[in-house]
């Protein structure tokens, strides 16, 4: 199969090429995508524990060697600098611009950490019955386990569904550990610390319609609040929505 054939390899050089800038949500059916965080060395392993202690809102897929922009595992040939469609840059603890190439920004000791997104299982859940539709993003109440620098609230997924389809979306996610797994609440936001005026990504909601119910899920969007409570010198991270696309296939990425 040639590199313009494979879509997950498409879908990768059109954003090196600049040609893609927009989410990657639902437009690469069938692959796994992953959330990124780019640190320096010095960093990197206070991170690698965080994750270790967080499993839900940061399942780690790969760790790239310092200095190395390729993911050999999980897309070979790809660039971590170039091959995502757009990136959030943190410096010192502040949110400081977004842009679609970080060539510039990377570093002999930068370490990329791909972290599995719930984005991955959402072509099973539509086969399932549980059609795709709108995500909500949200700070909750819930502390994630420091390690070093690194803590912070975790950042949570809202999505709603029919009581019938969550109770298929709780045992179908529960196969996806690698990313995020089964829901951590289901039911009452406010119970969590959901305020569900305030979203990070996603419009206002006064109120959960009737006949629906919100689900939750870790996101790892969460090492981006860390970094912003631990004033870490050097922070990128994916923007919202725009995944790294990797070359493996969502269902072989499972438990059985």
């Amino acid at each position: 199969m040639s590199e313009c054939d494979h879509p997950a390899r498409a879908a990768r050089l059109a954003m090196r090429r600049g040609e893609w800038t927009g989410p990657t949500k639902h437009a690469v059916p069938g692959y796994v995508q992953c959330n990124l965080v780019v640190l320096p060395r010095a960093d990197a392993y206070d991170f690698l524990v965080y994750c270790q202690r967080n499993p839900k809102p940061c399942p780690l897929l790969e760790v790239t060697d310092p200095g190395d922009p390729a993911p050999h595992r999980l897309a070979p040939g790809a660039d971590v600098r170039t091959d995502l469609s757009r990136y959030v840059v943190y410096r010192d603890g502040q949110r400081s611009e977004e842009r679609t190439d970080i060539t510039d920004l990377w570093r002999a000791d930068s370490v990329a950490f791909l972290i599995g997104s719930g984005m991955s299982f959402d072509d099973a859940l539509e086969r399932a019955g549980v059609p795709k539709g709108q995500t909500w993003l949200y700070e909750t109440a819930i502390e994630t386990e420091a390690a070093g620098r690194f803590a912070g609230p975790m950042v949570v997924t809202m999505r709603l569904m029919s009581p019938a389809q969550a109770v298929v979306a709780c045992q179908l996610t529960s196969r996806f550990v690698y990313n995020h797994g089964a829901p951590l609440h289901m039911g009452d936001p406010s119970a969590i610390g959901v305020d569900l005026e305030q979203p990070i990504v996603g419009p206002p909601l006064q109120d959960i319609p009737e006949g629906q119910m919100a689900l939750f899920w870790g996101c790892g969007v969460t090492p981006q609040w860390a970094a912003l409570r631990s004033r870490v010198e050097l922070l990128i991270g994916h923007a919202p929505a725009h995944a790294f696309v990797t070359d493996r296939l969502s269902d072989q990425h499972c438990l059985p």
